[in-house]
């Protein structure tokens, strides 16, 4: 792979690791993950439509490069 095709911050080591940590994951593993993002507090989960997705992915990256 090669790293211009992955997002900034992003590589080949961390792709594998991710995927590692997935592939590897117990359902009962992965319930307890999903449940604990839905307990957070600093952040949240919501429906957009789809039409609004771009204007929010630039509001999220604004955000981040404060």
């Amino acid at each position: 792979m090669k790293s211009a095709g992955f997002p900034e911050g992003w590589n080949e080591e961390r792709v594998r690791k991710l995927l590692e940590h997935y592939e590897t994951q117990s359902e009962e593993e992965a319930v307890a993950e999903d449940e604990a993002a839905h307990e957070s507090v600093t952040h949240t989960l919501m429906e957009v439509p789809v039409d609004l997705v771009p204007k929010v992915r630039e509001l999220i990256a604004k955000r981040h490069t404060r």
